[in-house]
């Protein structure tokens, strides 16, 4: 019996609310059970400079827990000058996610950068993130279309995650923080619709596990994603 309840293959209670942002020119708060996410999409009209002259745009993405966020205060990174090795490949697989559905070349020379801040956590703050993110990826696609400042749709697919672990030898879907932390093995699956896999991390906690058990946690995935897909164009009104 999952400590939720639920069935191996059954996501938490899911929220996906598109314009949460009244400045931002996409945002969504992203809700995976106890885990609330909320995500902006800020539009710049530059580059980096190791980008510029390549008539084509850049999407990036930073990410942060708030201090109570967990059950004690944590530190802003800021306050130590650093971002923790945690923090940096979260973001960096938020951006490579995006970036992987997203034609550059159509974006045009500006980037857009995607901040992801989690509230509240209770496992699977990486997954609810980006599929937070695209939500508010599309929302600033959509703004550049309406003012004309591009023509052609940039994003050709959407893209989502979500963990799976193997709880008390059960594959299951979705992992809060009392499944993930005695978790004999957890995933993070980042799929592209009707693309396929973009990126998966894998790790046998407590034991390793096997190609069989693998598959089984890809095809909850891929069914997880489909929900999670289904949300995004539900919040977008899609």
């Amino acid at each position: 019996m999952r400590p939720s309840a639920r069935t191996p293959e059954q996501l938490r209670p899911l929220s996906l609310e598109a314009g949460v942002s009244r400045y931002a020119e996409g945002s969504c708060l992203a809700k995976f059970g106890n885990t609330h996410v909320l995500v902006t999409a800020s539009l710049e009209e530059s580059l980096p400079g190791w980008l510029r002259g390549q008539k084509r745009g850049w999407v990036t993405a930073e990410y942060g827990m708030l201090p109570r966020a967990t059950h004690t205060r944590g530190r802003r990174e800021a306050a130590s000058g650093k971002q923790s090795g945690r923090t940096q490949e979260i973001q960096r697989l938020i951006g490579r996610g995006l970036r992987s559905v997203v034609d550059l070349v159509a974006l045009g020379e500006r980037q857009i950068t995607i901040d992801c801040d989690v509230i509240q956590a209770d496992g699977g703050t990486r997954t609810a993130a980006l599929t937070g993110a695209w939500v508010a990826l599309k929302q600033a696609c959509l703004y550049l279309k309406a003012e004309g400042l591009i023509t052609e749709e940039p994003i050709r697919a959407q893209v989502a995650a979500v963990s799976c672990g193997i709880y008390q030898g059960v594959p299951v879907l979705d992992l809060d923080y009392a499944e993930d932390s005695n978790a004999e093995a957890d995933a993070n699956f980042v799929l592209a619709q009707g693309l396929g896999l973009v990126e998966v991390q894998a790790t046998g906690e407590e034991r390793p596990f096997t190609e069989a058990e693998l598959q089984v946690l890809l095809s909850l995935a891929k069914s997880g994603c489909e929900d999670l897909f289904a949300a995004q164009r539900q919040a977008l009104g899609l």
